[in-house]
């Protein structure tokens, strides 16, 4: 060993490296590597203010006295209210603003100091307040923080499973105190807080990784061998304009954060981790995890299923169960001049507010307040609307060039100026036949989504789906390894309750942790799985009955526009039809996702999933696949299938023999299909924008006014600044039950709308963009003012929200090809352009004199007195590629039709092989990780490796621990 050692330090000095770490740590020129978990103890923000001027040092070892032991005896269970009189004085508040000013965090200063003279007057106006009650997020004492409130009913029967609950947390370690609601007789808050020991044991056994103590930078060579051009180059970029979407750095606290490795936590080498202070070791969302772990995993009765606080939320014992927020969201106080109160405040300032909606995202004060879990959505998020730009900006570019070519366009003209061409009548009793000049409006619309550009843009958004989830992909990486994350997932996925309880007869020893833990059997994991699946087809199978019903409806309202006595919707009983359905088909669309939801969380309970990011992933897909398939059945039945199977006169195609099937217009299917777009994926945005937004204001106005009348029972407050923190948490409303679920889903599906069809409506990626930046800002604000504080949870990615994003590109390339060579009437005006039109002899050039004659070409003729019609017409056009009746095989395909199938054939082949291989190419040239970061993680591998080699005290750490992917598997760009 010392010779090996030898070796490398004299391997090191011919290299001109560093012989030791310490000879590392001393290097003044060094750049710290970016890592999220902070080594001092100044990075964990304290929940309850953020000016230094007024901070208040803790002591860095607190000891439990007198005062604690008596409030944690005051917390045993009781069958009495407390007395009103004793507590009530423990609630009463000063405004909204001095709850957030009494207690101090010196990180959240702002770069812009304020004036000691400003400073000295606020503080000496907020001398000889208590803390407990300007803050509402402390127990009485003004010295335990609060890290979880249950609320529950008086009047509940549940009180012996409540006490029993109550009891058993306490033996855990955790310490309850009381609060009656002002607002309400008959709700008490069980403030909750957990004591040193107990976040100690549990972060042990949940694997929480926390700082080391031992800081290690590495050198960046870069940095050293470019260093004067750096300088430059930073010097010339101070000169430019500054990049208005950027936030301020003052507007801002100091984010940087000091580096150091981490590792899981553990007691008995507790001195190798950096704990400045017990009271701020653990950052405000990890306190709340490891209570909201010891909550799940609590008994309230005899039995191995009656535990967690799922289950007494489930059958009433508590209402709600939630972290408290931070304090108030608003200051009368500018924060340029006196900063924010706390993370809540600065979130509402710098992410929530309207008034910022073109800045970029606080990624990092999102994580640090709501999780990983939400900071990665919201990353998410932010990226797909940042890629939308592009594609935006192209599609509005092709339908721009539709709309400057819709007057000059060949076909347009020649349904314009048809004058003398009659067309067949649109239904055989009542209807009469009609010119095609009459449709001439039809046409023109027709030519702004189906023209030369269509095929460059679904090639386009082809790639741009590709090249959005390569990209995805590498800022994923950065975002799980500044997060600390990259090894999360295999040390703290943690069972479910319900699945310990319904399988705890069962163990099978964990083939990674080596501990026994409940198993399900395959047997019976293979027939709930059959049970779910045969649901899932069940309610398929319920979609395709609805798009049938307003198939069925189409048919009947054509039959009556074509007949209407209305002059103005006789003529445009196509737009009448088309929008009438969608309307319909919309109503039933936003019907049926109701019911959906509740079979799919009905499904995935019945399954029983091991781990909560199974149950997700579980309920995710069939909610997915219901809602894709409701969304988007009718838009594929228009697409492929609309004008299809009509038959022709004298022979149509009936449906119960009693409607005729519907045709498209002579200028194509394809105006149906953008409207049905259009119409579905606007009011759909509007619905959803109300109902995340709208709604929860609505509820809680709705609270508010019962609170100032005193509905409840409680006293009747008119400021609601006067409530403690919890008491205004309660009268938010929870977030969503199924989590980031129904975000993701939305999401998903709009960008299935914007990919899928793209060919058909090139606006929908600027709609699509136009409502995300909406929607960030809408999600922002919900979080931060309308929606009590989610649990903070942890993730490494989206979820099996990728795989469905990668399905959605494949089907994308293959619809959009269809849809080109089908549905639109490319391949058809292809086609006569250089077989049949007046080009043929003059090479290979299309141009719109070349497509002249096309219109006549694709209209068959009929004789309407082979029906014994009376009318004055004899013969009649209709859309199809057919001999006419005087020939020798009268209303038999035509030589054209046979070449245009063939036509779009080829293109189908083509066009999905050329698409494909240019994806698979890109993906490949597009590495999942960017090649800086896999050279950071590399060089903090070897120097950990020196670490272990001269620092033998450390060993609890071993390099897989430390550094999350082995080498060879780093895929590196």
């Amino acid at each position: 060993m010392v010779h090996h050692s030898g070796s490398i330090q004299s391997f090191k000095q011919q290299k001109g490296m560093h012989t030791s770490i310490s000879e590392i740590l001393k290097e003044k020129s060094l750049k710290p590597s970016r890592r999220s978990l902070p080594c001092l103890v100044q990075s964990q923000t304290h929940p309850i203010n953020l000016n230094h001027f007024l901070s208040v040092p803790l002591s860095p070892d607190p000891k439990p006295d007198i005062e604690d032991l008596s409030q944690s005896i005051s917390t045993s269970c009781s069958l009495l209210p407390p007395q009103t009189e004793d507590v009530k004085d423990s609630y009463v508040e000063e405004t909204e603003v001095s709850t957030c000013e009494t207690r101090p965090d010196p990180t959240f200063r702002l770069q812009k100091h304020v004036s000691r003279a400003k400073l000295g007057t606020r503080a000496d106006s907020l001398q000889g307040k208590k803390q407990s009650n300007a803050s509402g997020l402390l127990f009485r004492d003004g010295k335990k923080r609060i890290d979880y409130i249950l609320v529950y009913k008086k009047s509940s029967p549940q009180v012996e499973k409540r006490c029993t609950f109550e009891k058993n947390l306490r033996a855990e370690g955790l310490m309850l105190e009381k609060e009656p609601s002002l607002t309400n007789n008959d709700i008490m808050f069980v403030k909750v807080h957990a004591t040193w020991d107990t976040l100690c044991k549990y972060a042990e056994q949940m694997n929480i990784r926390m700082p080391f103590r031992k800081k290690c930078y590495f050198t960046d060579w870069k940095s050293k061998t470019l260093g004067r051009f750096h300088l430059r180059c930073q010097q010339i970029k101070s000169w430019l304009p500054r990049n208005p979407m950027k936030l301020d750095k003052e507007a801002l606290p100091d984010l940087e954060e000091t580096d150091c490795y981490t590792a899981p936590f553990s007691r008995a080498r507790m001195h190798h981790f950096t704990i400045n202070n017990r009271e701020t070791f653990f950052s405000n969302s990890t306190r709340s995890r490891i209570v909201h772990h010891v909550l799940q995993r609590t008994k309230y009765e005899d039995g191995k299923s009656k535990m967690g606080i799922n289950r007494l939320l489930g059958n009433n014992t508590y209402e709600a169960a939630f972290p408290p927020h931070e304090g108030g969201y608003k200051s009368r106080h500018p924060i340029k001049t006196h900063g924010a109160q706390n993370h809540r405040h600065l979130l509402y300032e710098r992410w929530a507010r309207w008034g910022i909606w073109y800045k970029y995202q606080p990624l990092d004060l999102i994580r640090r307040y709501f999780g990983e879990k939400i900071g990665l959505y919201f990353a998410w998020l932010g990226w797909y609307t940042g890629m939308l730009i592009p594609a935006a900006f192209v599609g509005v570019f092709v339908f721009l060039y539709g709309l400057f070519t819709m007057d000059s366009s060949q076909v347009s003209k020649e349904i314009c100026e048809a004058n003398t061409t009659i067309m067949c009548p649109m239904c055989e009793e009542t209807c009469k036949p009609w010119t095609l000049s009459d449709s001439c409006v039809f046409a023109k619309v027709t030519r702004l989504f189906d023209n030369g550009g269509t095929v460059f843009f679904a090639i386009f958004m082809a790639i741009w789906a590709t090249v959005f989830l390569e990209f995805w992909k590498r800022r994923r990486a950065e975002l799980t390894y500044d997060w600390d994350l990259i090894d999360w997932e295999e040390e703290e996925e943690e069972l479910r309750p319900q699945f310990e309880a319904k399988y705890s007869r069962v163990e099978r020893v964990n083939p990674i942790s080596g501990k026994p833990e409940p198993f399900q059997p395959f047997s019976d994991k293979l027939s709930r799985l059959m049970v779910s699946v045969s649901g899932i087809f069940f309610m398929i199978s319920l979609v395709l009955t609805a798009v049938f019903a307003v198939v069925v409806f189409r048919l009947i309202a054509m039959e009556k526009f074509a007949s209407f006595n209305w002059d103005f919707v006789q003529k445009n009983w196509q737009f009448a039809t088309s929008g009438t359905g969608v309307c319909i088909n919309f109503m039933i669309i936003m019907s049926l996702n109701v019911v959906y939801e509740k079979v799919a969380y009905l499904l995935t309970n019945l399954e029983h999933p091991r781990t909560e990011s199974e149950w997700e992933n579980s309920f995710a897909l069939k909610m997915f696949l219901f809602q894709f398939v409701n969304l988007n059945s009718s838009t594929f039945y228009i697409a492929f299938f609309l004008g299809r199977f009509a038959g022709r006169p004298g022979s149509y195609n009936k449906l119960f023999n009693r409607w005729r099937l519907e045709e498209c217009h002579p200028s194509g299917c394809l105006i149906d299909l953008c409207l049905q777009m259009g119409v579905i994926m606007f009011f759909k945005q509007i619905w959803n924008n109300f109902m995340e937004l709208g709604y929860p204001l609505l509820q809680n106005w709705w609270s508010r006014r019962k609170m100032k009348k005193g509905g409840g029972g409680g006293q009747n407050v008119e400021n609601k600044t006067q409530l403690p923190q919890w008491d205004k948490d309660w009268n938010l409303q929870p977030m969503n039950a199924h989590g980031l679920v129904d975000e993701y889903l939305e999401m998903v599906l709009q960008f299935g709308f914007t990919t899928i069809f793209v060919a058909a409506f090139p606006l929908a990626p600027l709609l699509a963009l136009l409502n995300n930046i909406i929607e960030i800002r809408l999600d922002a604000y919900k979080f931060v003012t309308q929606w009590r504080r989610p649990m903070p949870a942890r993730a490494t990615d989206i979820g099996i929200w990728h795989g469905i994003l990668e399905g959605i590109g494949v089907l994308a390339v293959i619809t959009n090809a269809f849809v080109i060579a089908i549905t639109s009437d490319y391949i058809p005006r292809f086609v006569y352009a250089f077989k049949y039109g007046p080009c043929v002899d003059k090479g290979p050039h299309h141009t719109d004199e070349c497509l002249r004659g096309y219109m006549n070409s694709s209209l068959s003729v009929f004789d309407m007195w082979e029906l014994k019609n009376s009318s004055q017409f004899r013969y009649c056009r209709y859309r199809d590629y057919r001999a006419p009746p005087w020939s020798t095989a009268p209303y038999e395909f035509t030589l054209q039709f046979w070449h245009v199938l063939a036509a779009r054939l080829a293109f189908i082949i083509v066009f999905e092989h050329l698409v494909f291989g240019i994806k698979s190419f890109i993906a490949y040239l597009i590495p999942d990780m960017p090649k800086d970061l896999c050279d950071r993680m590399r060089r903090e591998k070897y120097l950990m490796q020196e670490m272990m080699i001269q620092k033998s005290a450390l060993p609890f750490i071993s390099s897989q621990s430390v550094f999350h992917l082995p080498l060879e598997a780093m895929e590196c760009g």
